[in-house]
């Protein structure tokens, strides 16, 4: 009986929300960590007399990480599996934070900023296609989507940390031995996390795959407190086996005329949303008081304006199962655009309060489809490094924000910073209507076996086809 179909037809239960919990508190620390930086930069620049080149670059240390990071995530996890790029990224990032909390200049601040970002890189790139692996088609969506849907308490957490913590004496280095408590979830997820079975079954693994499946149907079986559905026919395990699945094979695969479409539309689609994103939320505390709005009232906008991620990435998990993936990510970038423009011309604080947490809505809405569109559009044996790769690319973004955003500040001010974000949110929805496939109710294998027909058709090989 092929394990794919017994682990695709297994209804959502218990085992499956202790995943999302598992992994969704992974990304909770991570974008805690990201947008913390933010509170950090208007105390960090008083401290060191920072100028704001110097704090955009200091904003975008940790992103220049964060592209290596993915970058070996998607390799090392392809290759070794993803559970142990799992562990060693969380280890990582919490190690260089702890040296952040005490670096004594700019210099060692920065370089254990960018060495954390290689996990925290790391650890984004692999959780969204490594838990999706286990998640049945009619719940992948929603699923994934929720799972980046912690990113939000992660910034509500980073405003309450920027407003409560950073004000106090040595409140910033305080504020990163914070950031270093997910290392007790190292002992949890080692105890608890299974190797994917689909990256077994692609490794010639089946006897392990059996095994882990066996393990988790008898866990919903206790949670439903039901016999399981029949397994459908369909892909067979035999499928995924490949015997090749090294980076390269990965990167020429992702990159050839087949595919080629299918890959540029996803890092367009990642950047667009990373240098909306990290632009807005690392500079906004920053961009506020320059703006005339005093540091504490600043933070507390904040507070407001990260709470709206919350229901921004929920709603977009749940609209994403019934508008479908493209759609969805075409929708809430179309939100964002037109909210950017109206915070680029707000008059008041009132009006750049509400029109900075609709924008806030609208961007996390568009990251939590793409984190739930992008390991679908990618067979088993590549998912992990086209992620990677794709979360690499938008790193350029992440890193390029902060410093075009602090120079643009300077120039155009408020309202040019947040015209330019509304423009580059437009640019993303013409890629992804006019080249984005779509993916609603589709299983993995369904979209691999695309993915494969379409690299054989256009005459390339791939390992999953050709020993």
């Amino acid at each position: 009986m092929s394990v794919l179909a017994r682990l695709d037809r297994l209804p959502m239960s218990k085992p499956h929300y202790m995943l999302l919990l598992a992994g969704g508190l992974g990304y909770t620390f991570d974008a805690m960590d990201i947008s913390l930086v933010g509170f950090l930069l208007p105390t960090l620049s008083k401290e060191w007399g920072l100028s704001n080149s110097a704090l955009g670059l200091l904003g975008a240390a940790a992103p220049f990480g964060y592209l290596f990071g993915a970058l070996i995530a998607g390799m090392l996890g392809d290759r070794f599996g993803r559970k142990p790029v799992m562990l060693c990224a969380l280890l990582v990032y919490t190690a260089f934070t702890l040296v952040g909390a005490i670096a004594p200049n700019f210099e060692v601040f920065a370089l254990a900023r960018i060495l954390a970002g290689v996990g925290i890189g790391a650890e984004s790139a692999i959780i969204a296609p490594y838990l999706s692996e286990f998640v049945p088609p009619h719940k992948r969506g929603w699923f994934t989507g929720s799972l980046a849907g912690f990113f939000a308490f992660g910034f509500v957490l980073s405003a309450l940390i920027g407003r409560f913590i950073v004000p106090l004496p040595n409140g910033w280095r305080w504020a990163q031995v914070i950031c270093v408590v997910p290392i007790f979830m190292v002992l949890w997820w080692r105890r608890s996390l299974s190797e994917s079975p689909r990256y077994l079954l692609a490794h010639g693994r089946a006897a392990e795959a059996d095994t882990i499946v066996t393990k988790f149907e008898a866990k919903v079986r206790k949670a439903t407190g039901r016999e399981l559905p029949q397994p459908a026919s369909g892909v067979q395990d035999k499928d995924l086996m490949v015997s090749n699945t090294s980076f390269r094979a990965a990167f020429k695969f992702v990159l050839s005329a087949g595919m080629r479409r299918r890959t540029l539309v996803v890092w367009g689609i990642w950047f667009v949303n990373v240098f909306g994103s990290y632009g807005f939320f690392t500079w906004i505390p920053t961009l506020l008081v320059q703006r005339g709005i005093d540091i504490t009232k600043s933070f507390d906008f904040s507070i407001i304006i990260f709470a709206a991620q919350i229901p921004g990435y929920f709603s977009a998990a749940w609209v994403s199962e019934w508008l479908d993936r493209k759609y969805t990510i075409a929708v809430y970038l179309l939100g964002g655009a037109a909210s950017a423009y109206w915070l680029s011309q707000a008059p008041n604080d009132l009006t750049v309060l509400i029109s900075g947490a609709v924008l806030s809505f609208f961007m996390t809405g568009a990251t939590a489809a793409t984190y739930a569109y992008t390991p679908e559009l990618f067979p088993t044996w590549a998912r992990a490094s086209a992620t990677g790769l794709a979360s690499s690319i938008a790193r350029i973004g992440s890193i390029s924000a902060p410093v075009i955003i602090g120079a643009i500040s300077l120039t155009w001010g408020f309202a040019g910073v947040f015209g330019l974000t509304s423009g580059i949110m437009l640019a993303g929805v013409i890629a992804v209507m006019v080249f984005g496939p779509k993916a609603r109710g589709r299983s993995l294998e369904e979209l691999n076996e695309e993915a494969n027909t379409s690299v054989e058709q256009k005459g390339e090989i791939t390992p999953a086809t050709h020993p």
